[in-house]
Order: structure tokens, then C-alpha cells, then sequence
């Protein structure tokens, strides 16, 4: 796996993980959705400013965002389609 690659996995899978849409990510680290979408794809080469502003969102270190998954692990699962539902 690439770079790029790795960490629009690691992305996916955290912000997925964190319950949050693409959008949403976007929004709190000042990005633009489909910036987002593509970093996800790997079809961005994102900066550490970038990564950083990501990392932050997702509260992990932008390391975590580097890290390669286990060859046995499964594509990040998208996010349940609709609203969430209210508390």
C-alpha cells in the first residue's frame, strides 16, 4: 500500500470509528468535504498541516494516521446512511 493510501484508510476507518460524516470532519478541521473524500480515496497528497488538522478532530496522534493497517484487516466500513437519531 502507498502512503496516500494508508492514511485515507486510516481517515476513513477513524472518522467512521468517531461516528462522524465526511462533512462534519471537513467542517471542524476547515477543509472541504470532497477535499476530505478524496484524501479517503488517496487521491490527495495531504500536507502535515493538513494531517494534523485531521488528527486533531479525531484525537489521535497524526502518526496514527501513518501507520500501515494488518494485511488481514477489511475495507473501513462507510457510515450508516440517514440522520442520527435525536437523544
Amino acid at each position: 500500500m502507498d502512503a496516500r493510501t494508508i492514511i485515507g484508510w486510516n481517515v476513513r476507518s477513524l472518522r467512521v470509528a468517531a461516528g462522524l460524516s465526511q462533512e462534519r470532519l471537513a467542517f471542524a478541521a476547515k477543509l472541504d468535504r470532497a477535499y476530505v473524500g478524496r484524501i479517503e480515496r488517496g487521491s490527495e497528497n495531504v500536507t502535515i498541516t493538513t494531517l494534523e488538522a485531521i488528527a486533531l478532530v479525531l484525537a489521535v496522534p497524526v502518526s496514527g494516521l501513518l501507520m500501515e493497517p494488518e494485511p488481514t484487516a477489511g475495507r473501513p466500513p462507510p457510515m450508516r446512511a440517514g440522520r442520527k437519531p435525536k437523544s
